[in-house]
């Protein structure tokens, strides 16, 4: 099996969408030899800062001398982000021979097929226990309760923040959707969490109740906040994302030893795309690179144009999806921006730039010099050149095409080769 076809494959289970539950998950796990119980996970979750928290933790063991696994989603450019040790993604070879491997186990299954991202997640267990991993930071992919991650026993459960998104499946308040996030905290295993929102706190704190596991909150009052000086990642919110694992990595002191220095170090160290990605393109132009997609996101956004360019007119390029809070969301972005260019993204779930593009002319009149529409980010890239501050941002499939189009992409263009993987490591039965 090729890479390009393991991604067809791949790429064929989206038909059976998202579909909580955890049954797939675990069945499909033991038929591959449950690769989860050689590992040892710090689970992540929240409504946003998942990404960034999990970045700071694989810096912070990374500069620990352990080799740490990575899994995140979805990916910017390559399927292979989403699976990383020590920041390397899984090879494309890789891929491939899990694929083929895991193929036999999921075929003609029908209704019950797994989803693509169940399939992800039990290749990357597979992958990190083949890599004899020291320690996986363990990111969610939707909630927590029901989600695919969720069939791992953490030595740690994190929940980053609590705010209103994804309501068609969590929930239209913040108590519901607090209750699936809080779906990751397992008895008796410690939990932390960064949630200050009093309605979302106080069902985790009940949860943890419930289950015997100690709850430990970080707020910006708490001495952990006040030991954060810089990060390499911008914005007031990467505090708290820093704070968060900086405690989450003295809560593990004791099984896994890291020093003072090497929280500093990993802290410091971190790089993570697409969050704030500053790119100077020439003296006179700046592209800021950010996948805010709901309103909390854009808050986090408007307060970091804030801190790092007062004063400044804004080019803001905007692609967002249909099914996001996009109106409340671009609306906290408009006071920034003397000119928008509306584009779409490449995903069925696109809002038209159109629709976009109308909305900001109206909903605060004369607030932006110009409104555009473009038929791609490519397209909207090569007429703002030489504005001072360029914000690309709506979604994190646009960031990834931005990152495309920008020629930033540093991964491998190669022929696709068959690996040998599969045929040593081909399973003799299935379930």
């Amino acid at each position: 099996m090729t890479y390009c076809e393991a991604l067809d494959f791949l790429d064929g289970l989206r038909m059976f969408g998202t579909r909580p539950g955890l049954e797939n998950a675990f069945n499909l796990a033991e038929a591959v030899g449950s690769p989860q119980a050689r590992l040892r996970f710090i689970h992540v979750a929240g409504t946003n800062g998942k990404g960034s928290t999990c970045a700071f933790l694989e810096s912070i063991y990374r500069a620990a001398g352990l080799k740490v696994g990575l899994y995140t989603s979805p990916h910017l450019v390559s399927f292979c982000e989403r699976i990383q040790v020590n920041r390397r993604n899984i090879s494309e070879t890789d891929v491939a021979g899990l694929v083929q491997f895991i193929k036999p186990f999921i075929e003609n299954r029908g209704a019950h097929s797994p989803t693509l991202f169940e399939v992800a997640t039990i290749i990357a267990l597979k992958y990190f226990a083949e890599a004899q991993c020291d320690i996986v930071i363990w990111e969610t992919g939707l909630g927590g309760r029901w989600d695919a991650t969720n069939i791992v026993k953490p030595l740690v459960s994190v929940i980053t923040n609590i705010q209103m998104d994804h309501e068609q499946w969590l929930g239209d308040t913040l108590e519901k959707i607090a209750a699936e996030k809080a779906g990751i905290i397992k008895p008796a295993v410690p939990a932390i969490t960064a949630t200050d929102e009093p309605e979302a706190l106080a069902v985790l704190r009940e949860s943890a109740r419930a289950k015997g596991a100690p709850l430990i909150e970080v707020s910006r009052s708490s001495e952990v906040y006040k030991k954060i000086d810089k990060l390499p990642l911008k914005g007031p919110h990467q505090k708290i994302n820093a704070a968060l694992a900086h405690a989450t990595a003295e809560l593990l002191q004791p099984l896994i030893p890291v020093s003072p220095e090497q929280i500093a170090t990993g802290l410091s160290d971190v790089n993570w795309p697409g969050r704030f990605q500053v790119i100077p393109r020439s003296k006179e132009t700046t592209i800021i690179l950010d996948g805010a997609h709901n309103p909390a996101g854009f808050k986090a956004l408007a307060d970091t144009l804030t801190q790092e360019y007062p004063l400044k007119k804004i080019t803001v390029i905007a692609g967002m999806l249909r099914d996001k809070s996009w109106m409340e969301s671009i609306s906290l972005l408009i006071p920034f921006a003397n000119r928008l260019i509306a584009v779409p993204v490449k995903s069925d779930r696109t809002l038209s730039p159109t629709e976009l593009a109308d909305f900001c002319r109206k909903v605060k009149p004369g607030a932006l010099q110009e409104v555009l529409v473009c038929t791609s980010i490519s397209s909207a890239l090569a007429i703002v050149d030489g504005n001072a501050v360029i914000v690309v941002t709506g979604s994190l499939y646009l960031i990834g095409e931005a990152i495309e189009a920008l020629g930033l992409s540093r991964l491998e263009q190669r022929e696709p080769q068959l690996n040998e993987w599969s045929q040593t490591n081909a399973p003799r039965s299935q379930p």
